[in-house]
C-alpha cells in the first residue's frame, strides 16, 4: 500500500489566474517575479543571497515547465537541464477568495464557492456591534487598531500604547480575516487564545474564514517583535475533505505547521507545530520515516507566506525557496517504493505586487516518487485534483470534487 508526503508551499504561486483581474491581481506572479528580480540584481542582500535565483532540483522537477504552462513564459533560471524527474502542471483555484483555507480545503477536496465575508477598507473597519461584544465578553478595556493594516506595522506603531492600556491590537486586511495582537506577558497568551475563541464565535455571522492570535514580545524601547505561538482558529470544512476520508478509512494522518488550524482541527490525526519551514520540514520528514503504509502526512511550509510574501521581501523570498529546494534530495532519499511526494500550493503573494496581501494565482503540481513516472498532467482545472489524486494514490473513495490525473 502507497503512503504520501503532500507539501504546500504558503504562497509559492506561479501566475494570475483567469479571474485575477477579479482580485485587482492580473499579471501577479510570485515565483516569476521574483526569479526576474534576482535575474536584475533586484534580489541581492549580502550575507543571504547574491545573484541568479537558483533552483536546480526544483527546475528538475519542472517548476519552470509548470511556471510556462501557468503564464507562457519561462523564468530566468528555471528551465530544467535533461529529462524532467517528475509530474509537473499547474492548477486554477476555483474556491472563491484568495486565501490560506479557501486555498488548501480545495487541495483536500473541498471547494468553497460562495464568498467568504470581508471587513471593509474603512476606519473604523469593525462593525461597532461586534466590537462591543468582544469588548464585554472578554473583559476588555477597549481595543485598539480597528482597520487594514500590516501586521508587523501596526505592533510597531500601536505596541506601547498596548502595554499601557491593556486593549488589544485588532485589525484585519484584504483577506477573510479577524486578527488579534497582544503582548504575550503583559496581556497573557492563553488570555489572547481565549478572547480568540469568543471572538471566532462572533465572527461566524459574519462568514469570516479565521481568527488569528498574533502574540508579540518587547517592548517600546527595544522593539517589538511576533513570536512563533500564532494560533488560527478558522471555520470547518463544510464538507468531509480528504483528511475526513483518511480517517474513516483508518489510515493515519500527520499535521505538520498550520494544517491542524486550517481544518479547524478536524480529522487532522497527530499535530505537529514546531516552528519555521526548517524545522516543520524535519518534523515532517521525521513522521514520514515512521508513517504506516497508506497512510498520509500533510504539511504547510508558511514562512514564504508570513516572513516575505506580507513584508514584500524580494531577498527572503528567493533565499526561503533556495533552502527549500537544498532539501528536496533529502526529501527524495525519505521516500520508499510506492510512495508519492507532492509539492503545490494555496495561492500567491507577490513579493513586487502592490499592496501587502495575497495574490489571486494559479499554483504548481509537482508529484514524484521511486515509481512514479515523469511527465506533465496539464492545466487542472481545480485544485480538488489534487487531493483527488492522492486519494486515488492511497486507494481512498473518491472526494466530493477533482478529478484524478491517474
Amino acid at each position: 500500500m502507497a503512503r504520501t508526503l503532500l507539501i504546500v508551499l504558503d504562497s509559492v504561486g506561479i501566475g494570475g489566474a483567469p479571474d485575477a483581474d477579479r482580485y485587482g491581481d492580473a499579471g501577479s506572479d510570485t515565483v516569476g517575479h521574483i526569479a526576474q528580480a534576482c535575474a536584475e540584481g533586484r534580489g541581492d542582500r549580502p550575507g543571504l543571497r547574491t545573484g541568479p535565483m537558483r533552483l536546480p532540483n526544483l527546475a528538475a522537477l519542472g517548476l519552470g515547465l509548470a511556471c510556462e504552462g501557468a503564464t507562457g513564459r519561462m523564468p530566468p533560471g528555471l528551465a530544467p537541464v535533461g529529462k524532467v524527474q517528475a509530474l509537473w502542471g499547474h492548477a486554477v483555484e476555483t474556491a472563491a477568495g484568495k486565501d490560506t483555507p479557501s486555498g488548501h480545503w480545495e487541495i483536500a477536496g473541498v471547494p468553497v464557492l460562495e464568498d467568504w465575508g470581508h471587513f471593509p477598507d474603512t476606519r473604523p473597519s469593525f462593525p461597532p456591534e461586534l466590537i462591543a461584544a468582544l469588548v464585554a465578553e472578554a473583559g476588555l478595556p477597549g481595543i485598539l487598531g480597528d482597520r487594514h493594516a500590516s501586521g508587523t506595522t501596526i505592533i510597531d506603531e500601536l505596541g506601547a500604547e498596548h502595554v499601557r492600556t491593556g486593549k488589544p491590537i485588532c485589525y484585519t486586511s484584504a483577506d477573510s480575516v479577524f486578527q488579534i495582537a497582544a503582548h504575550e506577558e503583559v496581556f497573557g497568551l492563553e488570555r489572547l487564545y481565549e478572547t480568540c475563541r469568543i471572538a471566532r464565535r462572533l465572527c461566524d455571522p459574519y462568514r469570516v474564514g479565521r481568527v488569528i492570535a498574533r502574540p508579540f514580545l518587547g517592548d517600546g524601547e527595544t522593539g517589538f517583535r511576533r513570536t512563533g505561538r500564532r494560533k488560527d482558529f478558522s471555520v470547518s470544512p463544510p464538507a468531509d475533505t480528504l483528511l475526513d476520508v483518511a480517517e474513516a478509512a483508518g489510515r493515519a494522518v500527520v499535521s505538520v505547521g498550520k494544517i491542524g488550524d486550517i481544518f479547524a482541527h478536524r480529522a487532522t490525526g497527530r499535530e505537529i507545530k514546531p516552528g519555521n519551514n526548517a524545522a516543520c520540514l524535519d518534523a515532517a520528514l521525521a513522521a514520514f520515516a515512521d508513517l504506516p503504509e497508506g497512510g498520509l502526512v500533510f504539511l504547510n511550509l508558511v514562512d514564504f507566506d508570513t516572513e516575505h510574501g506580507h513584508r514584500r521581501d524580494v531577498p527572503g523570498y528567493a533565499a526561503e525557496l533556495e533552502a527549500f529546494d537544498a532539501r528536496l534530495p533529502e526529501i527524495r532519499a525519505a521516500l520508499r517504493p510506492g510512495d508519492l511526494c507532492l509539492v503545490t500550493a494555496d495561492h500567491g503573494n507577490d513579493p513586487t505586487w502592490h499592496g501587502t496581501e495575497h495574490t489571486r494565482e494559479q499554483v504548481p503540481v509537482l508529484g514524484f516518487g521511486p515509481d512514479i513516472a515523469p511527465g506533465t498532467v496539464g492545466r487542472r482545472a481545480s485544485f480538488s485534483d489534487i487531493g483527488a489524486s492522492v486519494a486515488a494514490h492511497l486507494g481512498l473513495p473518491p472526494l466530493g470534487a477533482g478529478t484524478a490525473w491517474w
